[in-house]
């Protein structure tokens, strides 16, 4: 029985990825590591993250350098038994090396544009599956938020990735709470969805939340991440301070307040949010919701779930800095609730493995 040698390979994550920088790795070689834990940090263009252990075992080798840039599918590292021969381990990095060719770029599915009556939506969609899941950004984001978990969720599922009404590639004309689940519904009536698992983060959850309220037949289940809508509290100078930027130097600040890590936000994450910021209608939007959802730095729409009796979900970041992860208390006891460690507002971006693993699973019972 040959003995079990295994990748570490640079992932691919959101549709356009090609390669990714390798900034440390957070184990040394010979550590023992267990599936899921973070071995290596990856700058990408969009964003920086950990990469996983696929398997368990001992970091046999450390291919990559820091600093070095690794296409998509190419060798980081090697994993394996203590008992496997460095010979072996030899033998594996130079026949992975003599016929690796990376993948010519497969910028994977375009967004599409549909009309509803509140105007142009934009929307990502992959997978195949029988199930449906929609995925809803939060105040200020758009479909590329789900950049990291579109892969994961789209396994044996159709998933959407929707720009609300205000937000990314959608028309830029926001009336409120109403105008957005409107705008939803009649999304997935376009797509002739009857029934869907609903996944917001933040503001999208609190639409997420007013929708399996609305048409409870209409939603299979509802995960809510750092969800609006569970108490009245919220970071004013997150809200306003998006609002109100203007250039890279205002709004830098405001964007790391997403994370517990403040290095994850990228030059290049900067710079589009910038060119969101300064679409013809944007500026209106963002300020007609904030007013309506968030005046004077209070939650002004709360989360009554009585009318949903379906599966829940919440997921928060521990170190949230927008809104209190203490909110959490406030969900329905019957909710399954999970707290993440070292992540903030953004867990589906920041803890995004074991953001994955749990929706996965949760979406699978």
């Amino acid at each position: 029985m040959s003995a079990v040698i295994e990748k570490l390979g640079m992932p691919k994550w959101g549709l356009s990825m090609t390669e990714g920088r390798l900034l440390d790795w957070l184990v040394d070689g010979g550590d023992e590591i267990a599936v899921g834990q973070e071995v290596a940090e990856v700058e990408t263009e969009k964003i920086t993250g950990a990469v996983e252990a696929p398997g368990a075992g001992v970091l046999r080798r450390r291919v990559a350098a820091v600093g070095d840039v690794v296409p998509v599918g190419g060798l980081l590292g090697v994993i394996a038994g203590a008992e496997v021969a460095d010979a072996e381990i030899d033998a594996f990095v130079a026949e992975f090396e003599a016929a690796f060719v990376p993948e010519e770029e497969d910028a994977g599915p375009e967004p599409e544009i549909v009309t509803v009556g509140a105007g142009t939506l934009r929307f990502l969609r992959q997978g195949d599956g029988d199930e449906a899941v929609l995925l809803l950004h939060g105040f200020g984001g758009d479909l590329n938020n789900w950049l990291f978990n579109l892969d994961a969720l789209a396994e044996g599922r159709t998933v959407y990735a929707l720009d609300l009404p205000g937000h990314g590639g959608s028309v830029k004309r926001a009336e409120g709470l109403g105008s957005l689940t409107a705008a939803v519904r009649e999304f997935l009536d376009g797509q002739g969805v009857e029934r869907t698992h609903l996944v917001g983060h933040s503001m999208g959850a609190l639409v997420a939340a007013a929708i399996a309220c609305e048409s409870p037949d209409r939603v299979a289940s509802l995960t809510l991440v750092d969800p609006a809508g569970l108490g009245e509290e919220i970071d004013r100078d997150y809200v306003d301070g998006f609002v109100a930027a203007t250039s890279r130097k205002e709004l830098k600040p405001v964007l790391q307040r997403l994370f517990a890590d403040p290095e994850l936000v990228t030059r290049s994450m900067v710079d589009d949010v910038l060119k969101y910021k300064r679409l013809d209608g944007v500026d209106e939007a963002l300020r007609s919701l904030a007013g309506e959802l968030f005046p004077d730095g209070h939650q002004q729409r709360g989360l009554d779930l009585e009318a949903y009796d379906g599966p829940v979900l919440v997921i928060w970041g521990e170190q949230d800095q927008v809104i209190p992860a203490a909110h959490a208390d406030s969900a329905p006891p019957r909710a399954e609730k999970r707290i993440l460690a070292g992540a903030g507002h953004s867990p589906h971006l920041e803890s995004a493995g074991e953001f994955n693993r749990l929706v996965t699973g949760f979406l699978s019972r």
